[in-house]
């Protein structure tokens, strides 16, 4: 099946994020989008993202091979209504939401499985918008696809090949095992990170101690709690089943490690306890370096310099004198481990490498974090 023209209801971060990644990689696909937002479209237009651009929805909008439902999830049921009659023979209907089982049930209800293939990037950013969309944010991310039982082999082929060409790595699935999978290790976290902020928040002193000493580890867990409010209230709303489920067993797992410390200092709940962290650690260390999710992995590296001036102005004279550019650098004046107080941001992981490589050849003592 050739792909000639790709149409999006939505063009925000990971409409306009897909779109930009298909015209990057495959240029002459024609592209259409409708967006009630004016100015979202004038933009995608200006870059040459679009080149059919819809305030309103008209019969020759869906026109096209592949239509993509990036819509929030909540207006998806009344889209698939609204836009059944429309739809053309011979296209794939596809989405973007982190949640495939109401949108499968809505697609069994109209009689919609011969042409829909659920889809779900697994990436993203806590900012929204197309104004922030980027077509790296899809590359080497999982790209999940949950096709119908009726969908043809002809078409699933060429919309993991269009998948697969713009950088991401489709990953076919049952639509249910996606979302019992997506609950344990993404809403589940969010949830936690949330949650653990609020405590601090609500623990913390009048003169904020608490958010003024919170260093990398703390961060580092709680990352994913800068993402969209509104995505996640949406995400809880349709994923409530599976996410419950697992947070019941996430809550005894916690009362069962509150039981072994109020057993110490017995023997039996020490050595429980170190298996607590090392059987997580050695599960943790196993998982692949790779860059997905609604938050970007950062390259970065801490290293050991002298709290003084000129520190930075050194380090990164030598970074600048073999073209490694920088992200972001700065002193930390607060350590939560063993790390050096300079850290360093780099764009990607090539450039953090080759900066680990000269820095130590220059006798840098170098940290990085997995």
């Amino acid at each position: 099946m050739d792909i000639t023209t790709c149409a999006f209801m939505g063009l925000g971060l990971i409409g306009g994020s897909i779109a930009k990644a298909i015209k990057k990689a495959k240029p002459n696909i024609r592209i259409k989008a409708f967006d009630i937002n004016s100015q979202t479209l004038l933009l995608a237009k200006e870059e040459g993202i679009i080149d059919e651009d819809y305030p309103l929805l008209k019969p020759d909008f869906f026109q096209c091979n592949i239509l993509f439902l990036c819509a929030p999830v909540s207006r998806n049921d009344e889209n698939l209504k609204q836009i059944k009659e429309f739809l053309q023979k011979d296209c794939i209907l596809t989405d973007v939401g982190s949640v495939k089982s109401t949108i499968h049930e809505t697609i069994l209800e109209e009689g919609l499985e011969h042409c829909f293939i659920g889809g779900h990037p697994m990436a993203g950013s806590e900012k929204t918008g197309y104004e922030h969309s980027n077509p790296l944010l899809l590359e080497n991310a999982y790209y999940i696809l949950t096709p119908t039982k009726r969908i043809s082999q002809e078409r699933l082929d060429s919309y993991r090949e269009l998948v697969a060409s713009f950088g991401a790595i489709p990953l076919i699935l049952d639509y249910k095992e996606h979302d019992y999978i997506t609950a344990a290790v993404s809403h589940l976290p969010h949830i936690i990170a949330s949650s653990l902020v609020n405590l601090v928040k609500d623990s913390d002193t009048e003169t904020g101690l608490m958010k003024l000493i919170a260093a990398g580890g703390f961060k580092d867990i709680t990352r994913i709690a800068s993402s969209s409010p509104v995505m996640w209230q949406q995400i809880c709303l349709t994923n409530t089943e599976n996410i419950k489920l697992l947070l019941d067993d996430y809550i005894d797992s916690l009362n069962h490690i509150r039981n072994m410390l109020d057993t110490l200092p017995a023997a039996a709940s020490k050595d429980s306890i170190y298996s607590l962290f090392d059987t997580a650690k050695n599960y943790r260390d196993s998982f692949p370096d790779a860059s997905s999710g609604p938050i970007k992995k950062v390259y970065d590296i801490h290293l050991e310099v002298p709290d003084e001036a000129g520190s930075i102005a050194r380090t990164s004279v030598i970074l600048a004198k073999h073209h490694i550019s920088i992200k972001n650098i700065g002193i930390m004046h607060n350590r939560e481990f063993l790390e050096g107080v300079l850290r360093i941001e780099f764009y990607d992981e090539a450039a953090q490498q080759s900066a680990i490589k000269l820095l130590q050849e220059k006798d840098y003592k170098i940290y990085t974090a997995r």
